[in-house]
């Protein structure tokens, strides 16, 4: 009879004051009480970050010594090697590569986790944020030794990097691919995006472009404003481009000015399974406004919008404060749990390849109680996790083999072709336009048995079958990069495109026959 009453005792409901006078209360016992020295300042910090786990998927905590290198990649230049990183269980793990950065030309990808910098172990000692900078950035010119367990390599890999003066750029690339026709690749969404991406419309196309295409494949996001100025570049006036709404965070729209410079004409937004964010803002406007054609696979899915909190030691919250809409009233944010962080990312990333939407639309799951329809031509959407194109496009496998796979995670490729060039670069006719350079090249077999044999060197053993298999796409990654080496990054993903991008070649037909 007591454990019944007891069980439906109803606990009272403490003020979030008076719960922050009990923990108050906690650590002044455990400070003057504890058998052993107490870092009150780690429990404090432990106790945040554990605290924003438990909510939604992208609330963190960012400790005092990690603000202005979580900032940074968005807003300022420094001299460095080019990454951005977090520190996981005392490991530096690399979050992404400044493109055509130092750390991208030696071959550094995503994933990388640094063990040694110049001999002096990193991993797994504790080391101050600001150490951990001071060991990475130096002048221009110098160079720093890395060496970084790759995910799918067993042995440690080393890398020989050479410092440099690391622009915050977030337009990758843009060229005309056909008279009148701009493509624009963006990386993130920095404070300068918008006028990144109104400068290389407006200094490629002297005339009113005849189409764009905006590929936004591979973007994470960023900063809220900038997506919203860049799709007001495609938008006419008045045209709602977003709204964000939270509890405590009443309504706000987001609407074009009218002053955006290509408000009309053949427009193709690029995307695929790591579009998120910012991305999935300028996408969902431009699909639900019938502006353009969304091609590529189904985005992220992260709708919600975080603010920065200033802590009075330094340290900063980004908290989730609103659900940010699309025009229509979409949410894109996928389905989470709170406090199931691990399983959310989980999902969003594994779980696609399980449940086989990356290679079937068919396989993409919809809520149909979460349908829209666009705004001018009442054509089907669907909230409730990313945006599903209109052209859908399978990701392309064929060609890749175990043999390919590891030339790729070693950085072998890019090893190869860096020394190459750095060997040969006299003997390449810098006066030829990269037009001329890219139909004059041929895989050479000088080339071909050069890269195998510096794998080979190196530890990996030929498998001549599946160089056989791979060879359409070894030939294209020598060719990416040895033009990237010369021309610079634009051209890199020229060739990309021109030789095996089906979400390029679709959107280029789609431009064609507007």
């Amino acid at each position: 009879m007591l454990a019944l009453l007891l069980a439906t005792m109803s606990v009272p409901k403490l003020s979030a004051q008076s719960q922050s006078a009990r923990f108050k209360e906690a650590l002044d016992i455990i400070n003057s009480r504890y058998i052993d020295t107490v870092n009150i300042h780690h429990l404090v910090e432990n106790a945040i970050s554990k605290t924003l786990l438990e909510l939604d998927p992208h609330s963190t905590f960012i400790p005092a010594d990690q603000v202005s290198s979580a900032n940074e990649s968005l807003s300022s230049s420094f001299e460095g090697i080019g990454i951005e990183y977090l520190m996981i269980d005392d490991t530096l793990t690399v979050q992404s590569v400044v493109t055509d950065g130092p750390s991208d030309s030696a071959g550094i990808i995503p994933g990388d986790k640094f063990i040694r910098v110049d001999g002096q172990t990193i991993a797994g000692v504790s080391l101050p944020t600001n150490t951990m900078q001071k060991l990475l950035r130096g002048k221009k010119g110098t160079k720093v030794r890395i060496d970084l367990l790759r995910k799918g390599i067993t042995d440690i890999l080393s890398f020989v990097i050479t410092r440099d003066i690391i622009p915050v750029r977030s337009v990758d690339a843009a060229y005309m691919p056909e008279p009148g026709i701009v493509y624009v690749r963006l990386s993130r969404f920095a404070l300068e995006s918008p006028l990144e991406v109104t400068r290389c419309i407006y200094n490629l196309s002297k005339e009113y472009p005849k189409g764009v295409i905006l590929d936004l494949r591979g973007n994470f996001g960023g900063y809220l404003q900038s997506a919203g100025m860049v799709a007001n570049i495609f938008l006419s006036a008045g045209q709602l481009i977003f709204y964000i709404e939270g509890l405590n965070s009443p309504r706000r729209d987001f609407n074009a000015s009218g002053n955006g410079l290509y408000p009309s004409g053949p427009l193709v937004v690029l995307v695929d399974e790591n579009s998120a964010s910012s991305s999935e803002i300028v996408a969902g406007a431009i699909q639900d406004w019938d502006r353009g054609m969304i091609i590529g696979r189904r985005t992220f899915g992260k709708g919600l919008v975080q603010r920065a909190f200033n802590l009075s030691d330094g340290s900063q919250i980004n908290l989730t404060i609103a659900r940010y809409h699309t025009p229509s009233g979409r949410v894109i944010q996928a389905p989470y749990e709170e406090g199931k962080r691990d399983e959310y990312f989980r999902q969003q990333s594994s779980g696609r390849y399980a449940n086989g939407e990356i290679f079937s639309r068919d396989s993409i799951k919809v809520d149909n109680s979460l349908e829209f329809t666009t705004l001018k031509l009442n054509r089907k959407i669907y909230g409730g996790g990313g945006i599903i194109p209109d052209i859908f496009v399978p990701r392309d496998t064929s060609g890749i083999t175990p043999y390919y796979t590891a030339l790729v995670l070693r950085g072998y490729i890019n090893g190869f072709i860096n020394r190459y060039v750095d060997v040969h670069r006299a003997d390449f006719d810098t006066t030829i336009s990269f037009e001329e350079f890219y139909a004059d090249y041929n895989l050479g077999d000088e080339l071909l048995a050069g890269l195998i044999e510096y794998a080979r060197t190196a530890g990996l053993e030929p498998d001549y079958t599946e160089i056989s298999s791979s060879l359409s796409l070894i030939s294209t990654q020598l060719k990416a990069l040895l033009s990237r080496s010369l021309y610079g990054n634009t051209a890199y993903h020229r060739v990309i495109n021109m030789e095996n991008d089906r979400e390029f070649a679709l959107a280029m037909e789609v431009i064609r026959q507007w």
